[in-house]
């Protein structure tokens, strides 16, 4: 039996990861990308991967085309697994691309930041959409064409990737794409992929928008005492707003979200207790110093954000459900500003969601 066609369509941090690893482990990929140098580089010296140990380190020649390329997929065999790896504002358009070169069992995986399922949906029908969670520590950057580097270690303990149905049943097509994954890192099959996307949609909502509003990497946004209490509030702000939409959450950044919402409440306990296990999480050994969330990267870059998707998202959602989220929207706001040249990147920029 010959193994599934797999596509992927962005070769960008996560989807460049993910298919350079995939194809290292023997897997039929293909990338497809708009940036000229990044596909040339991949098909002739390959796509580095610099992790944080030499054994987390790769460099493979990869399958790449340009998306001017893709019509050479009709002369092709059809795909069996689409993984969409842009960003959520292309995700419309990517899956119209890729969707009409699927087989008839072939379906579309969402291995993005924020919660993009009904959009690919909208797209193919909810039976062909499949849903990956890409995990907490999966810190990824492109950082010049054909190479990745990695910024946070595996963890090898807890799933980085899961991969879920919409319907939350176990399918044998979800326990394949599963085993598939966990050629890149830690993999599994979830039940509760919605509780799954929103609890990281938590973690992307206390950290993305931040950096990107105050020009701080993961750590130095930690340390900082006054933006660590604008951290805790969206986190806060984010479980109650889930909870509210009848999501069943796990761990925030390993964190229960019992704990945020206490501390969100202003209760002196939590507060404390989460200072402690926020700053421990800042070590040498669980994250790097160069660490920059996505949305940082992408302000770095002068590249639209996905801030609408995600804090705008979480506020949009909250007030639907009669749960406000005004830190999110205020974020949202000032990272639109910082987005547009309007503001500099600068922790005063957060100063007055402080109070």
């Amino acid at each position: 039996m010959s193994k599934p066609r797999i596509v992927i369509v962005g070769a960008g941090a996560v989807g460049g990861y993910i298919g350079a690893h995939m194809t290292h482990a023997g897997h039929d990929v293909t990338m497809v990308d708009p940036w000229p140098e990044h596909v040339r580089t991949m098909r002739t010296k390959g796509l580095s991967i610099s992790g944080m140990s030499p054994a987390e380190s790769l460099t493979v020649k990869m399958q790449a085309k340009h998306l001017t390329e893709l019509q050479d997929l009709v002369k092709e065999r059809a795909i069996d697994i689409a993984i969409v790896a842009v960003k959520s504002y292309d995700t419309i358009w990517a899956t119209h691309m890729i969707a009409q070169y699927l087989a008839p069992l072939g379906y579309v995986v969402s291995a993005q930041n924020c919660v993009n399922e009904e959009r690919i949906a909208s797209v193919v029908g909810w039976g062909k959409t499949v849903g990956c969670m890409v995990g907490n520590n999966f810190a990824v950057e492109l950082y010049e064409p054909g190479a990745i580097r990695r910024t946070m270690p595996k963890d090898g303990k807890i799933a980085t990737l899961e991969a879920g149905e919409v319907h939350g049943r176990i399918t044998p097509r979800i326990e394949q794409l599963a085993e598939i994954l966990s050629s890149v890192d830690k993999a599994r099959a979830t039940t509760n992929l919605w509780g799954v996307r929103w609890s990281k949609l938590c973690v992307n909502g206390m950290r993305n928008g931040v950096s990107a509003a105050t020009g701080l990497g993961g750590n130095a946004r930690d340390r900082h005492d006054r933006i660590r209490r604008v951290v805790v509030k969206l986190a806060g702000e984010a479980v109650k707003v889930g909870r509210a939409m009848g999501l069943d959450l796990e761990p925030i950044a390993k964190i229960d979200p019992d704990l945020w919402v206490r501390a969100t409440d202003n209760d002196a306990a939590a507060v404390k207790e989460l200072d402690e296990l926020i700053l421990a999480g800042t070590s040498g050994a669980a994250r790097s110093d160069l660490q920059r969330p996505s949305m940082a990267q992408d302000i770095a870059k002068g590249r639209r954000t996905e801030i609408d998707y995600m804090n705008g998202y979480i506020a949009e959602k909250g007030q639907a459900a009669g749960v406000p989220a005004p830190t999110h929207a205020a974020l949202t706001r000032i990272v639109r500003d910082v987005e547009r040249g309007r503001l500099e990147a600068k922790p005063e920029n957060l100063f007055s969601l402080t109070n």
